[in-house]
């Protein structure tokens, strides 16, 4: 019976899988619009997830959640300050990519895991396994190496790794749905947004109503927010911690490709040296997770 109700369930992978291959080809569609500042293109895309997320709620019943948090002044500070990081992340990750910079925000996501574990470890009292402690190690020589070749765009790396390391650590801590949370960020950064759309509008350099493409590649940007983001959250609630972690390299590694192959950013050898350190970083990551899957398992 056990067995029957096991297999029953539905798979998160597909979930999962869906969201890494959406963010993994989302350079494509920044590379569309390389045309827009970057301020500009985050504004549009704040304020066009803002209706999607409150019909997804709407449909989830989760607006009652959503409204809560209002009269929460703890979680709404919490959420204040990951909207900032988030804000930022997004900002640093649209400008490397319309400056043919893929490559180094391929990096960043690379070290996210790794400064995650970092973050853990200084915040939360989490104590690093000795695996952890060589691929932290592995990882840190693979970007000093940089320092000597590339520290022009070293920092587009760190500061995307740690970003969102720290977007998830506040996430982490505060008990507030990913749905709901989401569309609470973006509303408290919405009264930015507006007024940056006016001043880009005023302009006449923010993109939006200059052609039809344009402003219909500014409208989706909330589907490209929301729905990789909804499909992450119901695989993070049917798979595996450990599991989704290796599906998640899926995004960087497709970015790396593009930049590559599609793009031509070159790569140096002092870059693909790092990269390698990085992709051992990783291997020896994935190797303690698995260990400690197995054992935890067992």
């Amino acid at each position: 019976m056990a067995d029957e109700t096991k297999t029953a369930q539905p798979s998160g992978l597909p979930y999962a899988i869906s969201a890494y291959l959406i963010w993994g080809v989302v350079p494509v569609y920044f590379k569309l619009l390389s045309h827009v500042p970057p301020i500009a293109i985050v504004a549009q895309r704040i304020l066009w997830s803002i209706p999607l997320l409150l019909i997804i709620m709407a449909f989830r019943k989760q607006l009652g959640e959503y409204t809560a948090i209002f009269r929460h002044n703890a979680h709404l500070r919490n959420l204040l300050a990951s909207a900032a990081l988030i804000a930022i992340n997004w900002l640093i990750y649209i400008w490397a990519v319309s400056t043919d910079h893929i490559l180094a925000a391929s990096l960043g996501y690379y070290l996210n895991p790794l400064v995650n574990v970092l973050l853990g470890r200084l915040f939360l009292g989490e104590r690093l396994r000795p695996l952890q402690m060589v691929a932290v190690a592995v990882a840190a020589i693979g970007v000093a190496i940089l320092i000597g070749d590339a520290l022009d765009t070293l920092w587009v790396s760190v500061s995307l790794a740690f970003s969102f390391g720290l977007y998830g650590l506040i996430r982490k801590v505060t008990p507030v749905g990913s749905v709901p949370g989401l569309a609470i960020e973006t509303t408290l950064l919405a009264p930015l947004s507006l007024g940056a759309v006016s001043w880009y509008a005023q302009a006449g350099t923010g993109g939006f109503g200059d052609d039809l493409t344009t402003s219909g590649l500014l409208i989706l940007a909330g589907a490209v927010t929301a729905i990789p983001l909804l499909m992450f959250a119901t695989a993070a609630r049917r798979m595996s911690y450990a599991s989704l972690g290796f599906v998640q390299y899926i995004a960087p590694s497709i970015a790396f490709l593009l930049g590559i192959y599609v793009y031509g950013e070159p790569l140096s050898t002092t870059k693909l040296a790092c990269f390698i350190l990085i992709w051992f970083s990783i291997a020896i990551f994935c190797a303690d997770a698995i260990k400690t899957y197995r054992a935890a398992k067992a």
